[in-house]
């Protein structure tokens, strides 16, 4: 399989180079507007004229061939013999486009002829046996296939299906072809061998109910050899007795099976001429079976008798087919792959259900060129997948990468998405190993991650415990989003709603595999809250809940944090530890983890609380230590900082605090209990006491006026008095008295109104606020006018009452 991995390389290498050379060659062909050309992959035909190119349909991107005759190859040739040439080739074509049969090349698009090129389009094909065999001309550089070799049951099975072909042409059409040789049977895409080339192919020219005769045309020199059948593969008559039959393309095959199973991949004495055709007669006369130790025992009689010189002797087409060489179980095999598509769905599931134990029996090359592509027919009924199926794994599990992702992958991914049969889903959760391994990580994300979310919702609990266990095996290709988003919410749906006793405990394992591959918030946010919801006490389940708090607590990645475990998981543990289904090593190891945590959360807070008085105590130290800084100059009270700056008269109430201490009086904090006692006189009362006190010389200041303003008593003495009178009712809450200092325009003199003096005109008295004599007589007017007299005490009296 390595070679032929290696062949396809080399040839996909000269893809480019290949184009640039169709571009030169198809210009103006019909082919090319139906199809599409890429890489050079073989040649075939007399001579190996036809180069094979690998392409498409343009329509449908159907696979095909395309095979190219390009005419520039005539160029050595004269003009008779170019025509000769062209015309055989054309016959060919037409003759192949005609027959249709398993063993026969089928042709796609028939031929077209352009200025430059013949073109006709193929189902795909890989080679021709002439170039496995060595023949490389037309080929792609480098093209070399000689270390491809082929594998016994390829040549059992390619001997088998020419000999299938031969006995239809024989037997149904009535046609010789004349010229089986290598470079006439091709290999398809799929490893079947066909017939090609009838080129020189003979009709019957009898009517249906007579004996069939075959016109015969003679081997001639002078023609050239691209016009005639290959003389190394040419039967003896055709040559010394001017005949032929079907028993000569019956001595081709039989030099065809000589050459493939030589060492040197050669037929028996190759000819250089027509001259030593006749020695090689003789000489095959006298052929024994000693001179044939490479072909197999098995065959080894038969070819024998088909390179026989004389026809009679050779066994027909059926004859071959039915030897005891083609029965093998390998064969069996394939030769049912090739005609199961004509049989009954119960027919195939026999077969099917039995093929993987015969796949062992074939090599791994036929296994993917051929059972894979008959496999593929019946994969498009889901009734038949899960027969199929394990076959195809099989297959797989051989293949390199490469071949997987261009062979097998593409097959199997529409399977991935069916649900019914449910027996499609266990066979790839049974494999899911070697799913893992092979595909690639972003199909995997398409295509397995999907079916496994399938399995998780389907109602199977076989597929659900199936899903539980491979899961754990894609943690390290899950990100976040698919884990948070697609993956947990359905195990944990799962664990709670299934009645399964095996699937709840599956759902806790796979969580545990997980829990190393998840975030630490995930686990926090999503697991661990989780496991208390589960509804079921039985003692597995509680195990499985136990694993997970275990590897979360233990997990150097994750670690429950104390909170979490004493306010969360704790008050969950504890009371399952008095569950009495419980075996006394699953008490030991439940208690044991409570234990575990319990002092976890002692130690850690134990320290917490140590961290934090030890701060407490270093705070109370650093407070007491704390130096105290004093001011080297006495700090000046508010008072004296003020004091000597002339703003005295600014301050309020600054007068009351000029009084000594000593002078003013005391008072006496007084009983809850006793009443407040009014006050024994009232303002005018006390005044008048003040007054009468007073010396005569200081009772009134003849030197102030009076007008605007109100009596002013000049005695420093009765200021004083005064202002204690008025400082004791309001420290006692009797009564409060304002400053005098207020305009007398403000002030409602009414009372004293009948006191006040009459104009000169006698119109009546004038208001006090209106005067402007001084109410008392100064000094001068006194000297001027002595009949004037100042008030006495009981007018000032009756003033003042």
């Amino acid at each position: 399989m390595d070679v032929f991995n290696k062949v396809i390389n080399q040839v996909s290498s000269s893809v480019h180079s290949t184009v640039s050379q169709l571009s030169g060659v198809l210009p103006g062909n019909p082919v090319t507007r139906e199809f599409e050309s890429s890489a050079h992959i073989a040649s075939a035909g007399p001579g190996l004229l036809w180069k094979i190119y690998k392409g498409n349909k343009r329509s449908t991107r159907q696979e095909c061939s395309i095979f190219v005759f390009e005419k520039r190859q005539l160029d050595r040739y004269n003009k008779n013999d170019k025509e000769l040439i062209l015309e055989t080739l054309r016959r060919g074509v037409v003759q192949l486009t005609k027959i249709r049969h398993p063993k026969i090349l089928t042709v796609q698009h028939p031929l077209e002829e352009s200025r430059d090129s013949l073109a006709f389009a193929a189902e795909p094909v890989f080679s021709s046996l002439a170039n496995v065999l060595g023949q490389t001309n037309n080929m792609p550089q480098p093209g070399n296939m000689s270390d491809y070799k082929l594998f016994d049951i390829e040549i059992k099975y390619g001997l088998l299906q020419i000999s299938e072909g031969l006995a239809f042409l024989h037997n149904d059409v009535k046609l010789l072809h004349k010229n089986i040789s290598p470079e006439s049977i091709v290999i398809n895409a799929q490893g079947a061998w066909k017939i090609f080339c009838f080129d020189f192919c003979s009709l019957n020219s009898n009517p249906p109910n007579l004996p069939a005769s075959y016109p015969f045309e003679a081997y001639s020199p002078t023609v050239p050899s691209v016009c005639q059948p290959n003389l190394d593969y040419l039967a003896p008559e055709c040559i010394i007795s001017l005949k032929h039959s079907p028993a000569s393309d019956m001595f081709s095959l039989g030099m065809l099976a000589y050459a493939l199973n030589s060492p040197d991949r050669k037929c028996f004495k190759p000819l250089r001429d027509l001259h030593q055709f006749k020695s090689r007669a003789q000489e095959l006369s006298s052929l024994t079976t000693g001179r044939m130790q490479f072909v197999p025992d098995e065959l080894r009689e038969f070819v024998r008798l088909l390179l026989n010189v004389t026809p009679d002797a050779r066994p027909d087409a059926h004859q071959f087919i039915k030897i005891p060489y083609f029965d093998d179980v390998g064969i069996k095999t394939l030769i049912y792959l090739d005609s199961v598509l004509q049989w009954d769905n119960l027919q195939k599931s026999r077969f099917y259900k039995g093929l993987p134990e015969t796949l062992a029996k074939l090599p791994h090359r036929v296994k993917v060129q051929r059972v894979v592509a008959c496999l593929s027919h019946d994969l498009g009924q889901p009734a038949m997948v899960p027969f199929i199926l394990p076959s195809l794994l099989d297959i797989a599990q051989d293949c390199s990468q490469q071949e997987y992702r261009n062979t097998i992958l593409p097959l199997i991914k529409p399977l991935m998405t069916l649900m019914e049969p449910v027996q499609i889903l266990l066979i790839f959760l049974q494999r899911m190993e070697l799913l893992l391994k092979l595909t690639p990580s972003e199909d995997i994300q398409q295509h397995v991650l999907p079916m496994l979310y399938r399995g998780l919702d389907a109602d199977s609990p076989q597929i659900h415990e199936l899903c539980l266990a491979v899961l754990p095996t894609f943690a390290g290709m899950l990100d976040h989003s698919n884990v948070k988003n697609s993956l947990l919410p359905r195990i944990k749906r799962l664990c709670l709603n299934t009645s399964t006793l095996s699937v709840r405990v599956n759902c806790l394992l796979c969580l545990g595999r997980l829990l190393e591959h998840l975030d630490k918030w995930l686990v926090l946010d999503e697991v661990v809250p989780f496991l208390p919801q589960i509804p079921s006490r039985e003692p597995a389940v509680i195990m499985g809940i136990l694993g997970v708090y275990k590897l979360a607590a233990n997990h150097k990645k994750l670690g429950i944090t104390k909170e979490i475990m004493a306010s969360r998981v704790l008050p969950f543990l504890i009371p399952l530890c008095i569950e009495n289904g419980l075996s006394i090593a699953q008490f030991d190891a439940l208690t044991g983890l409570v234990k575990e945590m319990f002092r976890t959360v002692e130690a850690e807070h134990r320290t917490k609380l140590e961290q934090l008085n030890s701060v407490k105590d270093e705070q109370k130290v650093l407070a007491g230590n704390m130096p105290v800084i004093r001011p080297k100059v006495a700090a000046v009270g508010l008072d004296e900082a003020f004091s000597g700056l002339g703003l005295d008269s600014f301050v309020p109430g600054n007068g009351l605090r000029t009084v000594e201490a000593a002078d003013q009086p005391k008072i006496e904090p007084k009983s809850i209990e006793s009443p407040p006692k009014p006050i024994a006189k009232d303002l005018s009362s006390t005044l008048m006491d003040d007054w009468m006190s007073l010396p005569s010389s200081n009772k009134v200041n003849n030197n102030q006026t009076s007008a605007g303003n109100a009596l002013t008593y000049s005695n420093t003495n009765y200021n004083r008095t005064i202002n204690n009178t008025f400082t004791s009712s309001n420290s006692s809450g009797s009564y409060n008295w304002k400053s005098s200092n207020a305009n007398t325009n403000t002030q409602n003199w009414g009372a004293l109104d009948n006191l006040l003096p009459i104009n000169n005109n006698n119109a009546g008295k004038v208001p006090m606020n209106r005067l402007q004599a001084p109410l008392l007589p100064n000094n001068s007017q006194s000297n001027s006018n002595n009949s004037n007299k100042g008030l006495s005490n009981d007018d000032i009296l009756d003033l003042l009452s």
